[in-house]
């Protein structure tokens, strides 16, 4: 049988420590990428929001001024309250169709929000 070594044991520490850095180290960074997901979902609701008070706020107008529906209306028209925005307005009779199209940075799709009214008396 073999005696007990100490000297075989020594470093042991340091390796144990090593691995705890290195297991804190990741549990960081996981953390850093969500926080980093966190934010770009978080833009992206905002920049929805945005386009969704926008088109109601046309819509408002257009329903207090219902005697000049064709007065608002226009095609992809320059919107600067999103990044690369721009807006459509249609009007069918009564019905009104509102689009609000953006792009956000470092993103290949445009996103778009529509929403339809029927702005009568």
């Amino acid at each position: 049988m073999q005696a007990h070594n100490p000297r075989n044991q020594q470093g042991s520490a340091l390796l144990e420590a090593l691995i705890g850095i290195l297991i804190f180290s990741m549990g960081i960074l996981a953390i850093v990428g969500l926080q980093a997901a966190s934010i770009k979902v978080t833009a992206d609701a905002k920049d929805r929001t945005d386009a969704s008070f926008f088109a109601n706020q046309i819509i408002g107008q257009m329903w207090v001024d219902q005697g000049n529906l064709t007065n608002y209306v226009v095609t992809n028209q320059s919107f600067t309250n999103l990044p690369n925005g721009t807006r459509t307005v249609a009007v069918n009779g009564t019905e009104v169709t509102v689009t609000i199209s953006w792009q956000p940075p470092n993103t290949a799709a445009p996103h778009r929000y529509t929403t339809v009214a029927h702005v009568t008396n």
